[in-house]
């Protein structure tokens, strides 16, 4: 059976969408499966853990490995830096582990176009509409009305840019786009570009045939 190489998996929503609960159905599916710790140059909220919420850096150490190219993806957010450091997601992929990335259309973008975009299976999800997207974020009870319409703001942009994605589902029932993200899954393992130890299994065919002909 040929080794496996792992999947960089981009799985972008806009807010209330759904993302963060399929997330946590396709790890719990396959244990596998790990998510990628993002680093930042924010300091540690009470309770956070260095290297299972985030790997706290400075800005100096940061801005180090992105000009070394050790982050695959990167942005600045209300004064801080935050990125995917690409050390620990090749060291994965190699051993054949997927890495799930929770990010926006810009990181999706940088990862795409980085070293290990090749191996990138990048899933958008979509509301049902944009009135059950405005239901779904009142229900939360966690926000004010402006700070709701800012989401709402915030989901359009994002969703402006569905169509970069490889695969687009509209999640207007989660089972049934649970089922459809394993299949997706499921099928990209199987490319050819993920199975390193195809050349090997040809050649020896190869040889195989060349001794019986």
């Amino acid at each position: 059976m040929s080794e496996r190489r792992g999947l960089l998996i981009i799985l972008s929503s806009p807010s209330g969408a759904g993302k963060s609960t399929l997330a946590r159905r396709l790890m719990a599916w396959d244990p596998a499966i790990r998510f990628s710790v993002s680093a930042t140059t924010r300091a540690p909220r009470p309770g956070e853990v260095d290297g299972r919420d985030y790997q706290f850096m400075d800005e100096a150490g940061f801005k180090a490995q992105v000009a070394g190219g050790g982050m695959l993806e990167h942005a600045h957010v209300f004064g801080n830096f935050y990125g995917s450091p690409r050390a620990a997601v090749q060291e994965a992929i190699e051993a054949g582990q997927d890495v799930l990335f929770d990010i926006d259309w810009q990181g999706a973008q940088q990862i795409r176009n980085s070293a290990l975009g090749m191996h990138t299976l990048s899933i958008f999800l979509l509301p049902p509409s944009i009135r059950e997207l405005h239901r779904r974020l009142r229900e939360r009870a966690q926000d004010s009305e402006d700070v709701i319409a800012r989401r709402m703001q915030r989901s359009w942009d994002e969703i402006s840019h569905w169509d970069s994605y490889d695969y687009v589902l509209v999640n207007d029932d989660l089972d049934a786009t649970e089922e459809k993200l394993r299949a997706i899954l499921t099928a990209s393992r199987l490319k050819r570009l993920q199975q390193p130890g195809l050349t090997e299994h040809v050649r020896a065919l190869q040889a195989e045939f060349e001794e019986m002909s």
